[in-house]
């Protein structure tokens, strides 16, 4: 997986592409422990995000908890969004 990281003032853009799962999640826990406590929001932008693993979705629990609310995904494939339905986490998460 790549990720590109856009900074604009206290806003974080993380750009995913590829597959975020069990050998992926790591990279993404080290960017997030990696925020400032100056960055007050987050998005994931996931238009090539081909694919998102259980291990993928912990992350995005973890941002939204680091983030207090302040998270939201972005560009989110058909199914990537059939998973975030099935697991409910698109009731918890803005997704846009």
């Amino acid at each position: 997986m790549k990720i590109e990281k856009i900074q604009n003032g206290d806003s974080v853009t993380l750009a995913l592409q590829g597959w975020l799962d069990t050998q992926a999640a790591p990279e993404l826990e080290k960017e997030l422990e990696g925020l400032g406590d100056d960055v007050k929001s987050l998005e994931f932008d996931c238009k090539a995000l081909e694919y998102v693993s259980s291990s993928g979705i912990r992350q995005f629990v973890a941002a939204y908890k680091k983030m207090s609310g302040n998270f939201k995904l972005t560009g989110v494939s058909a199914e990537i969004m059939d998973v975030l339905n099935m697991t409910g986490i698109s009731k918890r998460i803005t997704i846009e």
